[in-house]
């Protein structure tokens, strides 16, 4: 008996040590930075080289699979990590769950974006930027800079992916059982496959010093983080390029840019977060602006300047408001023909004493802010006190309206679609709209809860609006403030 027991503690020994020396290496290295042993592309393989030990996509289109040993090249369950690098002006992409074919953009699997700063040519415009799942799930924010190495890194499992930059976490994508996708996209979905590296086009160059897989076990199905129906609706929008960004988003009523940032990715909404910039508040001056700045600059979000007031253009330096990626200030804040000071939100500074005098001054006072003030979106639209709000209607006269949409089209100034009171009113948005004006969603929070921005939903579909109609945030080197200065004295 014991002979028995010592030989069965021998084999279950050997059996142990055995499969210890088998096991695969935690993370396995696909490119061996010396050439593309292992690597087959489907078409003009002169497009992907080995220059001083990266991979680089560079030449007509194509890509390259990876075909070689390790699990035979065909992956369900895996993370993957890729050290990559883009020359200005550059797109490529990392495709999984995909399968050779011979020529075209891949019909299966899905894409891990990677651009940077690439503007494509022709009547398409390419939003789309690195760590977006391709069409899904997309990032419009930059989230890295181009001739910098940084890091993509992806998990996939089962129905899920999650993508990080750098380690931060862009995209957490849950795929229901029956997912919306257009008719020739039905094979974008979660399967198993190859692995491939796109190669855009030959003004495109992209680096991957280093490509590694870890397989993952199988696991139960994720549940969904939203309902179908708003997967649904977000899928059906980011297939559409349409932007899907709030930019007006404050970090108030107990709202950390932890739980924003988490909140982006659990709907698929982009978010812009915006102090609040001007005479008495948070950010005063070009110092405490620089301590803001320290706080989010790794942040997955757009950083937005609430210019406070009319005085904000006295408090801050061109270049410091240049940080942010955009500027909005509103028409609430200014100064009546009494010198009193009103912030139209309060009732006790909010002074109508003749209600068509003082429509006349608000439009006035509206048209000095857009035109002198070197902002990107005019934001809380329209608002009017609580005294006359009820009249909004009567109040926005024709005249009046054809006044406030001119400025914004002559000036470039986008206008917000507000969420949280529900303005412009759809007929002023539709004149805006004729005007060529271009469009940004808002929030405006006063608490945690950003919700789902449904006013902006409606006036998209009533008016029709697709990407083109939609404000986007400006290169460094247009950016109002740096074209238009701050004006030595407004008179708003």
């Amino acid at each position: 008996m014991r002979k028995f027991k010592f030989n069965l503690i021998v084999i279950l020994s050997v059996l142990l040590l055995t499969a210890c020396q088998e096991k695969e290496p935690e993370w396995t290295e696909l490119f061996n930075g010396k050439d593309l042993a292992g690597w087959s592309a489907n078409q003009n393989p002169e497009s992907f080289q080995v220059e001083d030990g990266a991979l680089v996509a560079n030449g007509p289109i194509s890509h390259l699979f990876y075909t070689g040993d390790f699990k035979k090249g065909v992956f369900r369950n895996f993370e993957l990590k890729a050290m990559v690098k883009t020359d200005p002006n550059s797109n490529s992409g990392i495709v999984f769950h995909t399968q050779e074919q011979a020529y075209g953009p891949l019909l299966r699997g899905y894409e891990v974006q990677i651009d940077n700063s690439y503007e494509r040519t022709g009547d398409f415009q390419e939003l789309k930027k690195t760590g977006s799942l391709y069409g899904i799930r997309n990032i419009y924010y930059p989230t890295v800079k181009d001739d910098e190495w940084f890091e993509l890194h992806f998990r996939v499992v089962e129905n899920r992916c999650e993508i990080f930059v750098n380690g931060t976490k862009v995209v957490d994508y849950i795929q229901p059982n029956e997912p919306y996708r257009p008719k020739n996209d039905k094979l974008k979905v979660f399967s198993n496959g190859r692995i491939a590296l796109q190669c855009h086009d030959e003004q495109s160059k992209v680096y991957f010093k280093s490509i590694q897989v870890k397989p993952l076990p199988n696991a139960e199905k994720f549940e969904l983080l939203v309902s179908k129906e708003w997967d649904d609706k977000v899928t059906k929008l980011m297939f559409e390029n349409f932007p899907l960004i709030d930019f007006h988003v404050h970090l108030k009523g107990g709202l950390t840019i932890e739980q924003a940032c988490e909140n982006s990715v659990k709907l698929g909404i982009n978010y812009g977060i915006a102090p609040n910039c001007g005479l008495k508040f948070p950010v005063t001056d070009d110092v405490s602006l620089a301590a803001y700045m320290d706080t989010v600059r790794a942040k997955p979000i757009f950083r937005g300047m609430q210019a406070e007031g009319r005085e904000w253009v006295a408090l801050f330096s061109p270049e410091a408001v240049a940080k942010f990626d955009y500027v909005f200030t509103d028409g609430m804040t200014w100064t009546d023909h009494k010198g009193r000071r009103m912030r139209l939100w309060i009732k006790e500074e909010a002074f109508v004493e003749d209600e068509q005098k003082f429509m006349d001054e608000l439009v006035g006072k509206i048209e000095s802010v857009i035109s002198q003030e070197p902002v990107d979106i005019h934001v809380n639209p329209t608002f009017l006190p609580d005294v006359i709000a009820a009249k909004y209607d009567e109040l926005w006269t024709d005249a009046r309206i054809d006044r406030f949409v001119k400025v914004l089209a002559d000036n470039g100034v986008a206008l917000e679609i507000n969420a949280r009171y529900k303005l412009p009113s759809e007929k002023i948005l539709r004149k805006a709209k004729e005007a060529g004006v271009k469009f940004s969603f808002g929030t405006n929070n006063t608490g945690a809860d950003l919700g789902t921005i449904d006013y902006c939903f409606e006036m998209k579909e009533k008016l029709g609006l697709n990407y083109k109609d939609m404000f986007m945030p400006k290169k460094h080197n247009e950016k109002p403030v740096l074209v238009k200065g701050l004006p030595a004295k407004i008179t708003g």
